[in-house]
């Protein structure tokens, strides 16, 4: 009995390293299977639309603050910039959704079509709903990518108007202005159209300025609508990586299928070959009986 512990303790310690070799191998295989051009594509638009709704939210509810505390003291006058400060917010919600479902479908997508993936699955068989899911897929990206960039430069506005401001308060600063009145130096929202013509005061000279653009509500506007353009900026160039994997990934489904069509042909066309030899040899043997 004792003569027989080493070599089970031999075969033990060998099924442990084929076990630990054959966990090693199926790790590098499902990581091979991971389609890092689409988590990467994923990741980019899930911080560029996270950017864009959570600081452009907070950036709208920042200007109105600043608007109703410095450019238009009567309710009536900014109530239309309200509701549609209002409309956007919640738009901002519906984006935030939407593309958050979006990314983990086109991340799913991109699971199935991954080579590797199908060399996991020996079953995977392309079909035609599969090619038009893809090609669809492929058609509302670009779509998106095209809404986007309307988005992209459309954040881009409110980042010039309050640029304009900073620029016009650190003009009061220096030493060129100290040649004329700084209450001649004004800043009027009223030209921008966020406010009625009838709005009071509806500008902004002088100390008075210089003290909007000290407040934390001037300062954390201006920066975040910045962030924001950035983040809508990283979306559309998301989008774009999308575009071109799922262009890649259709591609290569459709070589797919005419491959798979191709090899059936052959395959019938050799059956077929080989019934008709086999008949021709039942035919002679019959003529020799």
């Amino acid at each position: 009995m004792d003569g027989m512990k080493p070599e089970t303790t031999a075969e033990e310690n060998q099924d442990e390293r084929e076990e630990s070799k054959g966990c090693f191998e199926c790790c590098i295989k499902c990581l091979g299977g991971v389609p890092y051009a689409s988590l990467v594509a994923t990741i980019l638009c899930f911080s560029g639309v996270a950017l864009f709704c959570g600081c452009g939210h907070v950036a709208l509810t920042g200007t109105v603050t600043m608007v109703e505390n410095h450019f238009s003291r009567i309710t009536s006058d900014h109530a239309t910039l309200t509701d549609v400060v209002q409309i956007l917010q919640y738009i901002i919600y519906g984006i935030a959704c939407f593309f958050f479902l979006y990314g983990i479908i086109l991340l799913a997508e991109g699971f199935y079509t991954t080579s590797a993936v199908k060399e996991m699955h020996s079953e995977f068989k392309t079909t035609v709903c599969g090619r038009c899911i893809s090609a669809m897929f492929v058609f509302l990206t670009y779509i998106l990518g095209l809404g986007w960039l309307g988005i992209f430069g459309f954040s881009a506005v409110p980042v010039f108007l309050f640029y304009n401001m900073w620029t016009t308060c650190g003009a009061m600063k220096s030493p060129i202005a100290n040649l004329t009145s700084v209450d001649n130096i004004c800043v009027d929202v009223r030209q921008y159209g966020i406010i009625p013509w009838n709005a009071t005061p509806g500008k902004a000279c002088g100390s008075t300025l210089s003290d909007i653009c000290n407040t934390s509500e001037f300062y954390l506007s201006y920066h975040l609508y910045i962030v924001a353009c950035a983040g809508a900026g990283a979306t559309v160039i998301a989008l774009i990586h999308y575009l071109m994997i799922l262009a890649a990934n259709w591609a290569y489904l459709k070589g797919l299928c005419q491959q798979t069509h191709a090899y059936q042909d052959i395959k019938t066309r050799d059956d077929q070959e080989l019934q008709d030899v086999q008949s021709r040899s039942k035919e002679g043997l019959n003529s020799y009986s």
